[in-house]
């Protein structure tokens, strides 16, 4: 959105950083000067706003020297294996925090009871400003965050009522550009590999739908393969029990997350099945192991750093009581092409000995 200056010239939207960097000041000391916070000399602050008012700048209501809780599952808190992207998301978001000055509290959720209690904690505490609830959407939450005083934003989870405000990657297209780069080299039959049950990963099966249904009608059941977590192990069994079973019917795998996708290629490997040569395999999310992976995998750069701060500045736009309804917000994400995808072999045939049809 553009807006209009002293001189009446359009300029697009000013943000807290180009105010920052014009004076010359930090990030956080911006903020604390427009908010009025502790520690910024009174000629300083003067200063600031006086910037602020040339460049039309719409001070909002800062979370400078305030606190912000985080609530997550506490299985994505502590295990590190099957949740690495909620290590990266926090991350990013404690960076961004430490540039804006604010404390950020961490609540392990692992229950209804402790949703309740989280937010009685912000609603007491004076100098919470907001909820951020990490990959937490489920609709008994969202129940409970009905009418809440103070805003909340949903990291990496969204609200099908939109009720609040959230943050995540473009799923759906993200697993559809994956499915399209397998289709462009020459895949027809591609299998989908996941864990169901939250809507992220669900928004990532109707992008592989929709790059699939491009081609005309396919049979969703016969493709999609479910897993009951995200350990490689599971993964890896998965894709062992598919071919055991059906044959070798499909040339290439999208999977929901990297780990599954680590996990299809020791399953592969362990019935005599090599990657990209036999099967091509792409994963999601762009972790730091898919680069080590045997072979490198191919994957789709997820911005998760970004998820993270992208959703405490949403908090802080929700705190400038400038009236927007909750917006959804999506980060784009990027094909990164590594050694695990290749063109399907020309006498690639299927587990019952007859060459597949195109």
């Amino acid at each position: 959105m553009r807006s209009v200056g002293k001189r009446g010239k359009a300029s697009r939207r000013v943000r807290l950083e180009d105010l920052a960097r014009q004076c010359g000041v930090s990030v956080s000391t911006a903020s604390r000067a427009l908010a009025g916070g502790k520690g910024v000399r009174p000629e300083l602050k003067a200063r600031l706003l006086d910037a602020a008012r040339t460049l039309n700048y719409a001070v909002p209501v800062s979370i400078a020297d305030r606190k912000v809780i985080v609530a997550a599952s506490s299985v994505a808190m502590v295990d590190y294996i099957r949740n690495q992207f909620t290590f990266y998301v926090l991350e990013g978001l404690k960076e961004r925090a430490r540039a804006l000055g604010v404390e950020i509290l961490t609540r392990p959720i692992s229950n209804p009871a402790e949703e309740i209690g989280v937010l009685k904690e912000a609603r007491d505490n004076d100098e919470v400003a907001g909820c951020l609830f990490l990959t937490l959407d489920d609709e008994d939450m969202l129940t409970l965050t009905t009418d809440f005083a103070k805003p909340i934003v949903l990291v990496n989870g969204d609200d099908p009522a939109m009720r609040l405000s959230s943050v995540t990657p473009c799923n759906r297209s993200a697993a559809r550009m994956a499915t399209e780069h397998l289709i462009r080299l020459g895949h027809r039959r591609i299998l989908f590999l996941m864990r169901r049950g939250r809507r992220t990963i669900e928004r990532r099966f109707e992008g592989w739908q929709d790059a699939m249904r491009q081609r005309g009608p396919f049979d969703t059941e016969g493709l999609a393969v479910e897993v009951e977590d995200w350990l490689p192990e599971l993964g890896a069994a998965a894709i062992e029990a598919r071919v055991k079973r059906r044959g070798l019917d499909f040339t290439a795998i999208v999977a929901a997350g990297d780990s599954l996708a680590v996990g299809a290629a020791i399953g592969l490997e362990r019935i005599g099945r090599r990657v990209p040569d036999d099967v091509s395999i792409v994963g999601i999310d762009d972790l730091p192991q898919a680069a080590f992976a045997t072979p490198p995998l191919t994957t789709m750069h997820v911005p998760m750093r970004e998820i993270g701060a992208a959703a405490l500045n949403l908090l802080l736009d929700d705190l400038g009581g400038s009236a927007m309804p909750p917006r959804r917000v999506e980060l784009a994400c990027h094909l990164i092409e590594r050694q695990s995808t290749a063109p399907p072999r020309d006498d690639r045939t299927n587990g019952r000995g007859k060459r597949r049809a195109g």
